[in-house]
């Protein structure tokens, strides 16, 4: 008996997920004309010291700093070479 595909049966909700392109399209349509207020606002705030401001610029003129997450070594420091991990001859 063939196994039926049944993730069309599986619980999620049918407009979970990404939006189309056209809905996006669409929203950034209708919030471009707001786009030199939102500039304007934010320079105010950032003008005023306001921390949320500077960090939400920072964030997307460069980027989130890479996040390293230690998932191993339960905070111990690890010593180790590589010469421990290859065995030779």
């Amino acid at each position: 008996m063939a196994k039926v595909d049944g993730r069309r049966n599986n619980g999620g909700h049918k407009n979970s997920g990404r939006k189309s392109k056209a809905e996006e399209r669409k929203l950034v349509e209708k919030l471009s004309p707001l786009e030199p207020e939102a500039l304007s606002q934010l320079s105010k705030a950032i003008n005023k010291g306001e921390k949320w401001a500077v960090e939400l610029f920072f964030k997307y003129q460069y980027g989130m700093p890479k996040q390293q997450t230690d998932v191993t070594t339960n905070g111990e420091s690890v010593k180790f070479t590589v010469r421990d991990l290859v065995k030779f001859g």
